[in-house]
């Protein structure tokens, strides 16, 4: 090989390798600084103009005091889903006076939208995943609690919404067998309504919402049947794979993974939620028992309310974990259910046989079950229908399986 040709070989491996390591826009990072209701209103404005392609602004309702409820969907083709791309969802600042997350959110919109088609990590993530950030479930909370105090203050000011309501004591509890929304959301505070509704109306498979006042990831259950308020564990049907979950964020921030923060101890950064404290009334349960999605919750930082100049370190800590935990929405088998005439069928139950938790089909016909690897027999099944056929399906590490479903229809009587 030539020389000038040895030398262009040499620039292009640099350029393609830049591609994927080489220095990111972070410069949203600067100056250090928590954004409040007007000025992250302008911002998640911006972003959508800016990126009208990949960037979809929408509010699922208002607060108390009538502050928009903003989340922001991040996608190749924001507002147009295509069969099969599952829906991952950030949610932040339940609680106004835990606020690492809420800026956490902003700075992860940000990266994504300045990185797409520059860095191959975020534009995979973009491309195969439907974002939705929710920076601030509280906002009226927020704009009560103040800057540099670790401790909610009396009365639970900035904590609690507008009404002194706790929003993560607010959702239906595991036991409530309620199904009609109606019914669900009544006497519920409008932030809790509107989640959810988004909740339960939208096809969310994986979740995680941030929290503060600890450094540690928390899995279902919070809630328990047993009398004792801490100390014995309430597990889901998916306890190993919530374990895995939680690990898969806690494990790649580097003081979480320790486990020792906050003058508290817990093996590898995680806990089952009822084993750490039973609480009654939180989103993550209700996530799990009400809709498909899965959900574990992030405590994020020892004080509630950091001074602004440590945010960029709390970025720093949490960027992989961030990532990582995103990519595991594709953990698992996903797929559609027909009927004879190749028509989607509308809430199917897929069943994996052993495991006490189904999803149900979306609007389109599709699932998705997250699982960890190794063989699972599956079926789907729906009233006035045969079940489906008992399919062995293998599910592989860091991968997708994909297996369809199709009913035929009982036969009528004559």
């Amino acid at each position: 090989m030539r020389p000038k040709a040895i030398i262009w070989t040499l620039v292009l491996v640099n350029l393609c390798e830049s591609r994927s390591i080489g220095s990111v826009d972070e410069s949203f990072l600067q100056p250090p600084h928590y954004h409040h209701y007007n000025e992250l209103t302008n911002l998640l404005k911006k972003l959508e103009a800016e990126h009208p392609k990949l960037a979809r602004l929408k509010s699922l309702g208002r607060s108390v005091k009538n502050r928009e409820l903003w989340t922001l969907e991040i996608h190749k083709d924001a507002g147009n889903r295509k069969l099969l791309t599952p829906m991952f969802k950030y949610v932040a600042n339940m609680h106004g006076d835990e606020t690492v997350g809420r800026q956490l959110l902003i700075y992860l919109a940000q990266y994504l939208l300045h990185n797409y088609g520059k860095d191959d990590r975020v534009t995979e993530l973009v491309d195969s995943i439907d974002i939705h950030l929710m920076p601030s479930m509280n906002p009226d909370g927020f704009e009560n609690s103040q800057e540099g105090f670790c401790e909610t203050g009396d009365g639970g000011v900035g904590r609690v919404n507008e009404n002194s309501f706790d929003l993560n004591r607010d959702f239906p509890n595991k036991e409530h067998e309620e199904s009609v929304f109606d019914q669900m959301t009544a006497y519920r505070q409008p932030e809790t309504a509107a989640l959810m509704r988004w909740i339960l109306f939208e096809p969310f498979v994986l979740s995680a919402n941030f929290h503060g006042g600890a450094v540690l990831v928390n899995y279902p259950f919070d809630d328990s049947n047993h009398w004792r308020s801490f100390g014995v564990e309430s597990k889901t049907p998916d306890d190993a794979l919530f374990r895995r979950l939680a690990s898969t964020y806690a494990q790649a921030h580097p003081q979480m993974r320790s486990g020792d923060s906050c003058h508290e101890h817990f093996d590898g950064g995680i806990t089952n939620g009822a084993f750490w404290y039973r609480l009654v009334g939180g989103m993550q349960d209700f996530n799990y028992v009400h809709s498909n999605c899965f959900e574990v919750t992030v405590e994020l930082s020892c004080c509630k309310f950091p001074i602004g100049h440590v945010l960029p370190q709390h970025w720093k800590n949490n960027k992989e974990a961030l990532l990582n935990y995103m990519g595991a929405v594709h953990w698992g088998v996903k797929g559609v259910v027909v009927d004879g005439s190749n028509k989607a069928v509308f809430r199917a139950v897929v069943v994996v046989v052993g495991i006490d938790h189904n999803v149900t089909t979306s609007t389109r016909g599709e699932f998705w079950r997250l699982l960890l690897p190794g063989e699972y027999e599956m079926y789907a099944t729906v009233y006035g229908f045969l079940p489906s056929h008992r399919a062995q399906v293998v599910v592989e590490s860091g991968r997708t399986t994909v297996q369809n479903f199709t009913l035929h229809k009982l036969p009528s009587k004559k």
